[in-house]
C-alpha cells in the first residue's frame, strides 16, 4: 500500500497530457483485427492498456512494445492462444473483448481483480441465451466462461449500464457474414465513446451506420485495414490539471487536440460555467487562477469526469448540485459514495444522494487522513484540491493511479506539488 502526503501548495507551470486511454483501447483493438502492421504512437502504458495488450496476445495478436509505441501485427482470424484472460481492473478490456471471443467457437475465460469483478455483464448475458451460446458464470460474475459462435441478426441492448457494450458488439458484428442491427432500447448516456469507437472503425476501414443514436446499422463481411495511428491526449486527464491550475497559479496543458470528440471534452465548457477563465490554443489549453461558482451539472454523458468536479466544487463559492450520476455506482468503486466520504472528511459538505451530489462550497478544507478507495480518479480528485487545505493531506492507497496515469505524481511534483511517498506491506 503507498500513501502520498501533500503539503497544501498552489501548482502552476506546464504539462504534457497523457494520451487517451479510450482512444487507445480502441486503436489497439481496430489494429488486432487487420491483416497488416500497424503502429501505435503516443501510447502510455498504463494497467488498463497492459491490460488489452496482454489480452489480444490471448487471442494469436503479435504485439512488440516500444518506449511509447506499439507495432501490431494484426490476425483478422483471431484464435484462442491462451484459454484463460485476466482483465485486471479494465472494464474496457473485459466488455471490448468478450464479443470478439463470441465470434470463435472455442472456449475462453476472462477474469479480474476488484470492482471488476462484480460489473454487470447482463446485456452479454442476454445476448448468449437468446443465441443459445454457452456460457458461465457464478452469480453474473467474473470469472466467465463463453464458447459459442454469435449469430448475425438483430440486437436490443440497453443504453444506460454502459455504452462499452455498444462498443463491444460494435468491433465483432462486421466480422460476420450476415448484417446487423443494434437497437437501443433506453437512453444512450455516453455517446461521446461510441462516436469515438465508430471514427476509429472508420479510420481502420469499417463503416458502421449510427447517427441517430437508436440503431446501429453494420454490414456483415467487413475487413479492418492496417493503419498508422497517433493517440490524441485525454481529456478525462486533462480535468484535474485545469482544476489544479484554476486552484492554483495557471497550468498550460499541452499535447491535446482541441477539436477532439471526447466527450470529456465539456469539462473546458463546466469549467467556464463555473467561472474559470480558460484559454483554448492549438494543441493546448491554458487555465488561469480563477474563484470559482457553484452550478447544475449534468453529467450523464461525462460521468467521469464526476470526482474532480465534486472536489472542486467543495472549494467553489456557493451550491453545485451534479445530476444524473447513478451509473457512478458501478465504477472501480461506488465513486458517488467514495467522493463524497472522503471530501466530507477534509471538512467538505458534501450530501450523496441516489443519483446526485449536492456540495456546498467552503472557503477551505481542513487536509488529514483520506483513502483512494483503490480508484484512479478518486486519488487524483482529493489531490487536485489538496492546495485548499490548511493542513497537509495524506492519500492511502495512491499507487491506484497507475490504472490510468502512471505519471501522474511525477508531474504533481513537476508543478510544484511537495509530496512525500512511502510504502505500508506488499
Amino acid at each position: 500500500m503507498k500513501y502520498v502526503s501533500i503539503n497544501p501548495t498552489k501548482l502552476g507551470g506546464q504539462v504534457k497530457i497523457p494520451p487517451s486511454k479510450s482512444v487507445c483501447h480502441r486503436a489497439l483493438i481496430c489494429a488486432s483485427l487487420s491483416s497488416g502492421v500497424s503502429n501505435i504512437t503516443n501510447v502510455d502504458f498504463s494497467e488498463d492498456i497492459e491490460a488489452t495488450c496482454e489480452a489480444l496476445k490471448s487471442l494469436g495478436v503479435i504485439i512488440e512494445k516500444g518506449s511509447n509505441s506499439l507495432a501490431i501485427k494484426g490476425n483478422s482470424n483471431l484464435y484462442v492462444k491462451k484459454p484463460n484472460v485476466h482483465c485486471f481492473q479494465s472494464g474496457s478490456t473485459l466488455r471490448f473483448l468478450i464479443p470478439l471471443a463470441a465470434t470463435l467457437g472455442e472456449e475462453i475465460t476472462f477474469t479480474g481483480d476488484g470492482k471488476l469483478v462484480e460489473r454487470p455483464l447482463n446485456v452479454y448475458y442476454d445476448i448468449f441465451e437468446s443465441q443459445k451460446i454457452y456460457y458461465k458464470t457464478e452469480g453474473g460474475k467474473l470469472p466467465l466462461t463463453v464458447n459459442g459462435k454469435l449469430k448475425s441478426g438483430d440486437y436490443k441492448v440497453r443504453g444506460d449500464v454502459s455504452s462499452q457494450f455498444v462498443t463491444g458488439l460494435l468491433f465483432a458484428l462486421p466480422l460476420l457474414s450476415g448484417d446487423s442491427k443494434i437497437e437501443i432500447t433506453t437512453e444512450l448516456e455516453s455517446k461521446s465513446y461510441v462516436d469515438i469507437t465508430i471514427d476509429m472503425l472508420e479510420k481502420f476501414g469499417v463503416c458502421v451506420d449510427g447517427s441517430s443514436y437508436r440503431e446501429f446499422i453494420i454490414k456483415g463481411n467487413q475487413t479492418y485495414k492496417e493503419v498508422d495511428c497517433n493517440i490524441e491526449g485525454d481529456f478525462s486527464q486533462v480535468a484535474f490539471w485545469l482544476v489544479m491550475g484554476a486552484l492554483g497559479k495557471g497550468i498550460t496543458c499541452m499535447g491535446l487536440d482541441t477539436d477532439s470528440i471526447q466527450g470529456d471534452r465539456i469539462i473546458v465548457h463546466i469549467l467556464k460555467d463555473m467561472g474559470v477563465e480558460i484559454e483554448e490554443k492549438e494543441n493546448c489549453i491554458e487555465v488561469k487562477p480563477s474563484k470559482t461558482t457553484g452550478v447544475v451539472i449534468d453529467v450523464s454523458q461525462c460521468p467521469d469526469l464526476v470526482p474532480v468536479l465534486a472536489a472542486l466544487a467543495s472549494v467553489s463559492h456557493g451550491t453545485t448540485e451534479i445530476i444524473n450520476a447513478a451509473r457512478l455506482r458501478i465504477k472501480e468503486s461506488d465513486r458517488l459514495k467514495a467522493i463524497t466520504s472522503e471530501l466530507n472528511k477534509i471538512g467538505a459538505e458534501v450530501i450523496e444522494k441516489e443519483d446526485s451530489l449536492i456540495i456546498y462550497g467552503k472557503e477551505k478544507l481542513k487536509g488529514g487522513n483520506v483513502t483512494s478507495w483503490k480508484d484512479h480518479r478518486i486519488a487524483m480528485a482529493l489531490a487536485a484540491v489538496s492546495s485548499k487545505c490548511t493542513e497537509p493531506l495524506v492519500i492511502e492507497g495512491a499507487e491506484c493511479v497507475k490504472k490510468s496515469y502512471p505519471g501522474f505524481w511525477e508531474d504533481f511534483r513537476s508543478l510544484g506539488g511537495e509530496i512525500d511517498e512511502w510504502s505500508v506491506g506488499k
